[in-house]
């Protein structure tokens, strides 16, 4: 993963248990967005093989990681299939440990001021705070308050909606997943529609993180 570059596209979507027979027409719909950072959950029926499915048809175009990564065999799964992040719900030190010794980029999850400290302090690229659309944007203005140095990435009740509002208050990315990715759009093959849904929360994402940059 590039950090840099998706700093300045801050958003990521989350495939959680995506169907290889869709995966083709679902990743040229978010390429087609502008979206350019994709994770897919390892507890998704042969999520390694998604992996290197979307991997080969984004030829670049994404940057393709792992998540709920929860153990050194899931992610020794996922980097041999090709991910090049790794995102966990919670904490887990010896995948911390191997990411960040391999220089690895991995955003642990977090939602209390000590998970947030203990994750960043353990070398996250940014502490992914989950659920975050349990405690909603004005949070993040809490957690910024004494860790104005710690990079947050907002990740659960994310929409268009409200993306703005979790940049004002502190976050440094945004994820999203069921918003936007849901059962039945797939089911249906709504793939423009996903597309459209997807290129809103690029351009809201793009503004809201420029204002920010502007206003540190």
């Amino acid at each position: 993963m590039d950090v840099a570059r998706f700093k300045k596209l801050p958003l990521m979507g989350i495939f959680r248990a995506l169907r290889s027979d869709h995966a083709e027409e679902l990743g040229e719909a978010v390429i087609s967005s502008g979206l350019e950072t994709i994770e897919i959950a390892m507890n998704s029926e042969d999520a390694a093989g998604l992996i290197r499915q979307v991997k080969r048809l984004a030829k670049g175009r994404l940057m393709v990681g792992a998540g709920t990564v929860l153990n050194l065999e899931i992610l020794k799964n996922a980097l041999d299939a090709g991910a090049t992040f790794i995102v966990t719900p919670v904490i887990v030190p010896e995948v911390m440990e191997y990411c960040v010794k391999n220089v690895i980029p991995v955003f642990p999850g977090a939602l209390t001021p000590g998970e947030v400290y203990a994750a960043w302090s353990a070398g996250a690229t940014m502490v992914k705070v989950f659920p975050s659309g349990t405690f909603g944007p004005a949070y993040f203005r809490e957690l910024k308050a004494p860790f104005s140095h710690i990079e947050l990435m907002a990740c659960g009740g994310v929409t268009a909606e409200n993306v703005n509002l979790y940049f004002s208050n502190g976050a440094s990315a945004v994820a999203f997943g069921s918003s936007v990715f849901k059962k039945e759009s797939i089911d249906r093959k709504d793939f423009d529609g996903i597309g459209n849904s997807i290129k809103r929360l690029v351009t809201e994402t793009m503004t809201a993180n420029s204002v920010r940059k502007n206003s540190a």
